[in-house]
């Protein structure tokens, strides 16, 4: 059984707890790959496992700064330290005549749905709308479910302008660490956030829980 994700915040990259974590995702998958596609920024890096659908953040510590550019065997990665991660969800887009992909959103359409179907996510039950201590994910969750669950968002954004041009709408629930990107034409345009309850979701980001 897959570890608890937010688990697995605070390790750094060589620590057994993701190393288990991904080897029980590889087995819900139909990829064998466990080394990711890394991006080194300073003040950043990125461990991206496309087939799998998830993202690692790293931030790096005690005054390390990587530089561009960085395969994996050339971090210090006692230095890296596990700040958040994506979790990707990418349903098969509608039938379209016309190309509504942005260069925006090119890496993401890089990344696979996650290989998890169903999973759960650890919440404060004094912080959550139903008293409860996690909340079950589904690929096809949508804006009524988790609002239903984690109540109003702290934050949200995103939604406005044409629907052609828009960024989707998003949803930010500080005290639980979870930001949920919405995806579908449901969360985007004028009208996104009166449609926003029957958008699915198409990125979680879990992060430390934050106090307002």
């Amino acid at each position: 059984m897959v570890l608890g994700i937010q688990t697995l915040l605070g390790a750094n990259p060589s620590a057994d707890s993701i190393a288990v974590f991904l080897k029980d995702l590889v087995q819900h998958s139909n990829t064998s790959l466990t080394v990711p596609d890394v991006k080194s920024y300073s003040d950043a890096v990125y461990f991206n496992f496309y087939p799998l659908g998830i993202s690692f953040l790293f931030i790096p510590q005690n005054g390390y700064k990587p530089t561009g550019g960085l395969k994996l065997e050339d971090l210090q990665v006692d230095s890296l330290v596990l700040d958040s991660i994506n979790i990707y969800n990418a349903p098969k887009p509608k039938a379209t005549t016309t190309k509504t992909t942005t260069s925006s959103r090119t890496a993401e359409l890089a990344f696979s749905t996650y290989s998890m179907s169903k999973w759960n996510l650890s919440l404060s039950p004094e912080a959550s709308a139903s008293n409860e201590s996690s909340i079950e994910i589904l690929l096809t969750s949508n804006g009524k479910d988790f609002v239903s669950c984690l109540g109003e968002p702290d934050r949200k954004g995103g939604g406005a302008g044409p629907s052609s041009g828009s960024i989707g709408i998003w949803c930010e629930w500080l005290k639980h660490g979870i930001m949920v990107e919405f995806g579908g034409d449901e969360a985007r345009g004028p009208q996104a956030w009166e449609r926003g309850k029957d958008a699915i979701w198409r990125v979680i980001t879990v992060f430390p829980p934050k106090q307002e």
